[in-house]
């Protein structure tokens, strides 16, 4: 009896042993030959095919981004359920789209919702879903190791990659703690990943220092070898692609396509000197260094990030071309200037404008019309041109958020304040530009927006740790997606649409005589109802006083000329449709604080507003620090800015035919209804009620959190204006959303479908 204990517990310690081996660990024992390694994805020169029941067809990945985040959660909360994937998967397919990429390994939940989606599709006899699976490289290792053959990074890289492998084979198990999704992955989703993307958008520095460090790095391997040109960070991504597709061939007898990611500021080509400069373009990453061996059978295909409005390269060029080389040497600072041109005479790399159309400029110059995309389709046209094998577009987009983060160098809009109708437009000219080009397909970004994401200019302005539990209207980068969240289990509390039903008495919160002011708010705007039972707001100037602060403001304004009640800091005016606006007190601009030399020449803190100020000045947001070719005039501002205080007359009521999503004011009968973004009123994370506090006494922004403000109302001058207190409370971590599909899904969906019906799977 005793034996028999002993060798039951030795085989349950065995079994035990082995599966965590196998699922955990993602040992296996070759045992004998494998099987015939097969491939239902292949390529040729510039075309991505797939093999179904025998036929060979060209196929064109039509995808969609898909992000890791919804609201009140972090993307590495990895939160979204079962549920919300499946319903996701169904209206992704029904716009058209073929694929879906993400960027990393996600939670089982997505898997097994995708598994459970496509075999039921499937047994329908109806086309799947395919899937583009990527692997990133933890953003903490690259900027703390720098090399990319630093142990800890190229370890890691090659380990996630073989999860990966596993994870879509239905072979792993892992636990939170490793940057990636977590569970017990058992269903095999493998017959529709048609892919790999491995990497991120590299960090130009990275790729830089590491090939400092590695000279003479090559790799031959089975699959993928280096090419004698080949830097040492290509070689080691053909060593992380060689291994990847060793492993999924040796244990699963199977290839997909891949591809290393890569941008447009890491793109195969040397740029002009001044370009570069204003660019910081001085790395390059070029996918035709690594070839493929015949015993890979899927192929690879050069994946880039090319966004219609980043880099500004080709416009920089427009605008350093009216220079000649004497004259950039005498406005650049010339140390720099020599030091960009030696960077770039290191690099054996093709010059862009060997490439370009050589009366591309000159064609602009004329283009009365000339829209977003007017560089974009000759960087396409580059793209395709120059590899020998196929390009793919894996992310493109355009965001509906508010705020502004670029300029193109002719003064237009490149990135932020598009409308969720122009959204959809650029999007299909963006799609057609790409096809048109010659790219084998296209992933747009993204199919939802995220609270999470930020933007250069506006990331010193709030909490960024609390970024998750609002919506930040003002950062662009919030808001790439199809679907929307808005606040509001159902709908939002106000729909500023000039028909105030969701006002009630219950909301007054300051009255005059002959006016009320109402105010609520959400996770996204303060709304205001300014009425009066005579008020024709349309012809009648309005002034909203607002006291936020202790720390400054003023009780007198001096164009226009008011006077308050209470020291304040902001005032909205609404003057009309076309010239409503919010001022901020002078003390108060965080413009100022921060970018005083960009855009002021003048150091704010040595010359700092007085605390009282009656200066209100308009609201301005950081879009370019510095001018692509320095001014002759060192008294010039060298940044651009955007008026972001500027009020937008329109119906934002989602459900209206004239719907215009960047509406921050419509007038009603009697009144106006207000929307101001919370950021706009300098508030860093109003889930807490934190806003800044005075920057001249904490050098910079520091939250302050506030129990109240004071508002008040007047239509004219003749005396001070009155405000009342209005009790504030934070939401914390307890977020209100409900979906909503802009209207973009529907313009895409049209584009891409005939009559609704189903998409198109493969190029025709």
């Amino acid at each position: 009896m005793k034996k028999f204990i002993i060798a039951a517990t030795a085989v349950v310690f065995l079994l035990m042993a082995g599966y965590y081996a196998y699922y955990h660990e993602g040992f296996y024992l070759r045992l004998g030959e494998s099987d015939e390694v097969t491939s239902f994805m292949s390529t040729d020169a510039d075309t991505i095919y797939m093999t179904r029941d025998g036929e060979r067809a060209p196929f064109e990945i039509r995808g969609v981004n898909l992000g890791m985040s919804i609201p009140g959660e972090w993307a590495t909360d990895y939160a979204i359920d079962g549920d919300t994937y499946t319903r996701w998967f169904a209206q992704i397919q029904a716009m058209g789209a073929n694929t879906i990429r993400v960027y990393t390994i996600l939670q089982d939940d997505f898997y097994d919702a995708f598994y459970a989606y496509n075999s039921a599709r499937e047994a329908a006899g109806e086309e799947p879903l395919w899937l583009l699976q990527g692997v990133w490289v933890n953003d903490y290792m690259v900027y703390s190791h720098r090399d990319a053959f630093d142990e800890e990074i190229l370890d890691t890289f090659l380990e996630d990659c073989r999860t990966m492998v596993d994870v879509i084979h239905g072979n792993r198990s892992f636990e939170l703690g490793r940057g990636l999704g977590s569970g017990s992955y058992r269903e095999d989703v493998s017959p529709w990943v048609i892919g790999y993307i491995l990497g991120t958008d590299w960090e130009p520095g990275f790729i830089v220092y590491t090939n400092e460090q590695n000279a003479g790095a090559s790799w031959q391997g089975t699959y993928l070898t280096t090419t004698d040109d080949a830097t040492p960070f290509e070689a080691m991504l053909a060593q992380v692609g060689d291994e990847t597709i060793a492993y999924e061939s040796q244990r699963y007898s199977s290839q997909r396509l891949l591809a290393f990611a890569n941008s447009a500021s890491t793109d195969p080509f040397v740029y002009p000197v001044a370009v570069a400069e204003y660019c910081d373009k001085y790395a390059c990453l070029n996918v035709e260094h690594i070839q493929a061996t015949d015993a890979f059978l899927a192929g690879q295909f050069a994946s880039y990030h090319a966004y219609s409005y980043t880099p500004n390269y080709l416009r920089v060029m427009e605008e350093a071309a009216q220079y000649s080389l004497d004259e950039l040497h005498e406005r650049f600072d010339i140390t720099d200037y020599e030091v960009a041109a030696h960077r770039l005479s290191e690099i054996d790399a093709p010059h862009i404008e060997d490439w370009l159309p050589q009366d591309l400029f000159a064609e602009n110059e004329d283009d009365d019309d000339s829209q977003v995309a007017d560089t974009y389709a000759p960087y396409l046209e580059v793209l395709n041109r120059y590899h020998e094998m196929p390009v793919v577009i894996a992310e493109y987009g355009i965001p509906t958020g508010r705020g502004i983060s670029q300029l193109g160098t002719d003064g237009e809009v490149d990135s932020g304040h598009f409308s969720e109708s122009e959204q959809g437009d650029y999007l299909i000219d963006c799609y057609d530009d790409i096809i048109a080009a010659g790219s084998a397909g296209s992933c747009l970004s993204s199919w939802q927006d995220e609270w999470h994401k930020r933007t250069w200019n506006t990331l010193y302005a709030i909490d960024r740790d609390r970024s998750v539990y609002w919506s930040d209207y003002q950062t662009s980068g919030q808001f790439f997606g199809l679907l929307a969240f808005d606040p509001g289990e159902e709908e939002s509390v106000c729909s500023v649409d000039g028909q105030p039903d969701e006002w009630s008495a219950a909301d007054i919160v300051h009255e005059t005589e002959e006016l009320t002011l109402s105010l609520k708010y959400d996770e996204k705007f303060i709304y205001l109802y300014a009425q009066g039972e005579d008020l024709d707001a349309a012809e009648t100037p309005l002034y909203i006083p607002i006291d936020l602060t202790p720390n400054s403001g003023s009780t007198h304004s001096e164009d226009p000329a008011l006077d308050f009640e209470r020291a304040c800091d902001f005032l909205i005016v609404i003057d009309g449709e076309d010239d409503s606006r919010v001022l901020v007190q002078e003390r108060y601009e965080a413009l100022m604080s921060t970018y005083g030399m960009e855009y002021y020449l003048r150091d704010a803190y040595v010359n700092t507003p007085e605390a009282d100020s009656p200066t209100f000045k308009p609201i301005y947001m950081a879009v370019t620090l510095q001018d692509v070719v320095p001014s002759e005039d060192k008294r010039t501002p060298s940044g651009e800015k955007a008026e972001t205080g500027a009020l937008h007359y329109g119906n934002a009521d989602p459900a209206a035919e004239d719907y215009d999503s960047l509406a921050d004011f419509c007038f009603s009968d009697d009144g106006v209804e207000i929307r101001i973004p919370w950021q706009l009123l300098n508030f860093s994370d109003p889930s807490q009620m934190l806003i800044h506090d005075d920057y001249y006494s904490c050098y910079g922004v520091e939250n302050l959190q506030i129990e109240a403000l004071y508002i008040g109302l007047a239509t004219d001058s003749a005396q001070p204006i009155a405000l009342s207190e209005v009790q504030l409370e934070g939401w914390g971590n307890d977020v209100t959303w409900h979906e909503r599909l802009k209207p973009a899904y529907s313009a895409l969906k049209a584009h891409w479908t005939e009559e609704g019906g189903q998409p198109c799977t493969v190029r025709s």
